[in-house]
Formats: structure tokens, sequence, C-alpha cells
């Protein structure tokens, strides 16, 4: 990882780092701790500056706040929020690299974090970390050169207060480092003989890096036999990737079924089936799952373009496949050489509910 890992931590070099926070909305130097009105402003009457006055922001109903607004060379090493879990589907996380008008980085708030149910479900990965009760976390390097825009938009009826800090590196960036892009789509229900869309219509050169996926089950029966698929460079009806199942993909097997325990969850560096809700008994109709799969270690690599999709795939009578409508919200990380998002609208407030 050359610079930008923890291989390199011993090496002193020439970065600096910097924050953006409520107490510090433009991370200069020397300019945190500064506020004198904020939402802590009543809390630290007493006290008085510096003491906690600016700890959050309150995104007003219809309205977006910029985060952050930097300059760079530098690499965003870190981000953490938290917020009521009711918001996890009714904000939604852009991220602007450079000069571009369209974001890179699209998705839920919630969905960045795996956390698509609205509802607080650990995970302790390499790039995710969620702790009790909501520490949203993220390691995903995100490097630009000169520009960087994080804004938090509020589609929903009503204010919501906002915690969060971004911490970056001034440093030179890489030639050969891409920028960093997410997006999501929902497939509620999915169409009939169809799959749902991971991704599509990225152009290359670039590497795909992770996957969640949160699952809702509209019947009974196992849910996760689907395929997911990898198309790369010009493939056509037939992809170079091709996997063997649901629970396969993200690490797991036999439908994550421990005999006499049912779904059995689990988090992982990499890999993670880390939510079951309203777990009433094994392979109940209107279950909800969250599960993901980070590419760190084996990136999908592509040239031209890549499109991904998967399955939703159960069983009838008889040994025979069952295709299924279920619903299926996906976020799809992948890093690009160019700043530009590709494109898709929303995601909007009816989009993203939770019903």
């Amino acid at each position: 990882m050359n610079s930008y890992g923890v291989a390199g931590l011993s090496g002193i070099t020439t970065g600096r780092t910097r924050s953006v926070s409520p107490e510090n909305p433009t991370g200069g130097k020397g300019m945190g701790g500064r506020a004198v009105d904020g939402t802590g402003a009543h809390a630290a009457r007493e006290l008085g500056q510096g003491w906690k006055v600016s700890p959050s922001v309150v995104v007003p109903p219809g309205q977006h706040t910029v985060l952050a607004d930097v300059e760079g060379p530098a690499v965003v090493r870190h981000i953490w929020f938290a917020v009521h879990p009711d918001h996890l589907r009714t904000l939604v996380l852009r991220g602007y690299w450079e000069e571009s008008t369209r974001p890179a980085i699209s998705v839920p708030l919630g969905d960045f974090f795996c956390q698509g149910w609205a509802e607080y479900a650990p995970v302790n990965s390499i790039p995710v970390v969620v702790n009790p009760y909501g520490g949203l976390n993220c390691y995903w390097e995100m490097p630009f050169r000169r520009r960087a825009r994080l804004v938090l938009e509020n589609p929903g009826p009503v204010p919501v207060t906002v915690f969060y800090q971004i911490d970056y590196e001034l440093v030179e960036v890489e030639a050969a480092a891409g920028y960093l892009h997410a997006c999501w789509r929902r497939s509620n229900p999915l169409a009939a003989l169809e799959e749902h869309v991971l991704l599509t219509g990225v152009p290359g050169p670039g590497h795909y890096v992770g996957t969640y996926l949160a699952w809702g089950s509209n019947s009974g029966g196992w849910w996760g036999e689907g395929e997911v698929k990898c198309y790369l460079d010009g493939d056509d009806q037939f992809p170079t990737i091709c996997g063997t199942g649901t629970e396969d993909y993200v690490g797991g097997a036999w439908g994550f079924d421990v005999p006499g325990q049912g779904y059995t969850t689990y988090t992982t560096p990499y890999l993670g089936f880390h939510q079951v809700v309203r777990q009433d008994g094994q392979a109940r109709s209107q279950q909800r799952f969250g599960m993901y799969r980070w590419h760190l270690p084996d990136p999908i690599r592509f040239e031209r373009d890549i499109r991904m999709t998967v399955q939703a795939l159960g069983w009838r009578s008889g040994e025979r496949y069952l295709p299924l409508r279920d619903d299926v919200a996906s976020t799809a990380w992948w890093y690009a050489a160019q700043p530009e998002g590709i494109g898709l609208p929303g995601p909007e407030l009816d989009e993203m509910e939770v019903i």
C-alpha cells in the first residue's frame, strides 16, 4: 500500500494531519475549539469557549450541510458519525472529488456503514467498524489532488442532529491513486426473473473493492442460492467471474444455519453476515439481513468497464430452483481513474424507506 497503509506506519513523512468537525469546520491549523455558539452552547454556558460548545450540527429538513470542503493534495483517512438510528435511511452521504459536479459517492448514510435496516448492527471489519451504540467508522482510503467535498443531505421531514469527525492527511497523492466511488441501488421488490444490478455503467480503468447487501426476504424458505456475477471489459451475455451462491460470496456456507442455532451471524475483517432482523424462526418470510464482502486483498481489476449482478434464488418442490422477488438493496465501492461520478439519480426518500 506504499505510503497509504499500516505497512508504512513507522516511516516519518512530510504529511500533516488535519481534522474537520463541528468544532473546526474548515480543518484549519489551530482553528479547533473556537466556537462560541452551537448545539452545546447551553451545556457550556458556565464554562465558555473551548468547552464543547459545538459538538454537532443540525441538518434541516429538505436541505443539506457541507461537512467538509478542503483543499488537497490529501487523503481522507477516517470518518466517524453518530446519528439516531431512525435517520440512517433518511440521510444521504455524497462525496465530490476535485471540481466534479456529479458525486462519486451517493449512498444512504446507514448503508455506507452497513446499517441499511436502520437498526444497530455491530461490524468489525477493516474498512467499516460500527461500535455500540451506533458509532459509525470508516477507513476507506480517499485520495484527492485539489479538492474534496463531503455533503450530508436530509430529504426527510424533520431536522436531524449529526455528530461527525473527518480526519485527513495533507500529503502528495501518487499518480496511480484512484478515486473512491460508491453507489446504492434497490430493487423492492425485484422484478420477476431478473437479477439485481449491483453496478453498471462504470468505465475503467479501476478496481472493485466492496459490496454491502441489505436483503429482505419476501417469502418463506431459503433465499440465498443466487449467483453473484461480474462482467468485465466487454463481457456480454456471460460473465468472467461467477460465484456459487449469495452466502458463499460473503464467505459463509449452508445458509448460515448452525444446527440447533439457526441463522448465525459473524463479522470479520473482510467478510460478514452481521445482521438478522425479526428472527422468529429459520427461513421465515419478512426477515431482513445484512452482509458484506470487502475485496481488499483480492480487488477485481478492470480495464474498460465492469458490471455486477446478484440473483435472488431459493428452492421449490422437486429440488428445483425458485426465482424470488425479494427486497434487495446494495452498496458497491470501487476505485476509478476519473473523479466524476456515474450520474445515478437519488437516492430518493421513498426509495430508501424501511417498510
